[in-house]
């Protein structure tokens, strides 16, 4: 392994573990499916898809593979859009926030197109803007936006 890749490995694993810490304090853990606030199944730690068994109750075990594998595959997408060098706090609460909104809207965004014109301020703010679920603003998205920006900041 060169250089390199041990200084990109150490700063991932940085900003990956703020960004679980986040994810888990915002998402909460819940073992049996519901539905939420937009009305998608969801389980666990956010969890969505048509793997979702409804009726059934999810170990902790479960809970945390759904989450490792839901992360990376975050991260990954992430890491491939952004096209800047950012610290490991930026880097946590953009994987936050693409955890919660979908990388897919992620990549739309303008927080995005500001990101990667250098406009890091202005993306960090952005994310206040996404405090909407099921055309309405959710207290939760309003908490857990203005944490997200203010980590981006590097203020929290």
């Amino acid at each position: 392994m060169s250089l390199k890749q041990k200084i990109a490995a150490v700063t991932t694993a940085g900003a990956t573990a703020i960004a679980l810490v986040v994810i888990a304090h915002f998402e909460g853990v819940r073992y049996e499916p519901y539905r939420d606030v937009a009305g998608v199944l969801t389980v666990c730690y956010g969890h969505t898809g048509n793997d979702i068994i409804q009726g059934k109750t999810y170990t902790q075990q479960e809970c945390d593979e759904l989450l490792q594998k839901d992360f990376i595959r975050t991260q990954q997408q992430v890491d491939v859009l952004v096209k800047v060098p950012v610290d490991d706090k930026t880097k946590a609460s953009l994987y936050s926030f693409a955890f919660n909104v979908g990388t897919t809207a992620f990549a739309r965004s303008t927080l995005l197109k500001k990101l990667n014109a250098g406009d890091q301020n202005g993306a960090c703010e952005e994310m206040k803007r996404w405090v909407y679920a099921g055309g309405k603003v959710w207290r939760g998205l309003v908490s857990r936006r203005d944490a997200e920006s203010a980590l981006c900041h590097g203020n929290l």
